[in-house]
């Protein structure tokens, strides 16, 4: 069953429960991907949608720090609710050893040396994390191996 598919499912999951919360967060993932689809004129795969699904999780973040900064903890606190909701669609993620591994190889593989060449081994990496890690942390760890 691909992604798109189980996200169908749990939709109509959701629908037979009668849990609107959990249903309004699956209706905005199903809205995100159908745009995606129209707008590239593509069926998206289980990739894509996983990027899709990692775009609507860091505007929540960001979301977040904006909510609780204006003192709006309420809002903040669904943003975090609907991050739950829509982890539970990404792969297991990598601990802080597996991700520092496929940066090493990642470097390895491009033969990246300095910050300069930092794009190649960051289109490695990309692949092999994507989904299962946090981009914004894996680019800061690969900037701090290339910088060193």
């Amino acid at each position: 069953m691909s992604l798109k598919e189980r996200i169908t499912e749990d939709m109509k999951a959701a629908m037979r429960a009668k849990d609107s919360e959990r249903l309004g967060t699956i209706r905005m993932v199903t809205a995100a991907i159908k745009q995606r689809e129209v707008d590239e004129r593509i069926q998206l795969d289980d990739t894509q949608v996983l990027a899709v699904l990692e775009k609507m999780i860091k505007q929540r973040k960001e979301s977040i720090a904006q909510f609780q900064a204006g003192g709006r903890e309420d809002l903040a606190a669904k943003e975090s609710k609907e991050i739950e909701l829509l982890q539970v669609y990404l792969p297991a993620q990598l601990s802080e050893a597996e991700l520092d591994a496929l940066i090493a190889e990642a470097v390895a593989a491009s033969g990246a040396t300095s910050i300069k060449e930092m794009g190649k081994a960051m289109a490695l990496l990309k692949q092999s994390v994507q989904g299962r890690a946090d981009m914004g942390v894996a680019s800061a760890k690969l900037k701090a191996k290339l910088g060193a």
